[in-house]
């Protein structure tokens, strides 16, 4: 028996999603050509990457069910990936790219079975581990995006904001100091 199933884990993407959503709408446009380093991707380009990712997994896994990596153009493809991320967005659009996209992962990881999630997929020679789980790596987006979340957590500091996750947490705590002082 499994308690991380299909069902969970696009339950856990869309939270993920809608977090990132969340500081997407908070960030003004204005800011979104915000970079925090020479180098690094602007809030715009962090947001459409966010927004992309998961369409390395889709395509490994759904669309050419493959049991290898081996002859994956894995450049080609995450080279129009860097393109798309490139192609100039207003704020709207890459919040709807970022509900849609999120929203049509979340919809195929609900339809895949706990017999294909336990499939292996081959590695390339030379690479550790030499294989992984298509659930290992079908909840790789939801990882990769907390990460680059965290980053925009950060940009948000940067830009004089606090961000939503961390303004829900004071409020918890200050109602539990609130409780706490009227039990008292």
């Amino acid at each position: 028996m499994t308690y991380y199933g299909t069902k969970e884990m696009a339950a856990s993407f869309r939270t993920v999603r809608g977090n990132t959503i969340k500081i997407a709408e908070e960030i003004p446009e204005e800011s979104y050509s915000y970079r925090a380093a020479p180098g690094c991707r602007s809030i715009a380009e962090t947001l459409i990457h966010i927004a992309l990712e998961a369409r390395l997994q889709e395509q490994v896994h759904i669309v050419e069910h493959r049991d290898t990596l081996v002859g994956f153009d894995f450049f080609a493809f995450m080279g129009r990936q860097a393109a798309e991320e490139q192609v100039k967005r207003s704020k709207a659009e890459i919040l709807a790219m970022l509900y849609t996209e999120g929203e049509k992962y979340a919809k195929a990881l609900e339809g895949l079975s706990e017999a294909f999630l336990a499939e292996r997929v081959q590695y390339p020679q030379g690479m550790v581990p030499p294989s992984k789980s298509r659930f290992e790596m079908l909840i790789a987006p939801k990882e990769h995006e907390m990460h680059h979340r965290g980053q925009l957590m950060v940009i948000q500091r940067m830009l004089g904001m606090v961000p939503p996750l961390t303004r829900q947490m004071q409020e918890r705590i200050a109602a539990m100091k609130a409780a706490t002082a009227q039990t008292a």
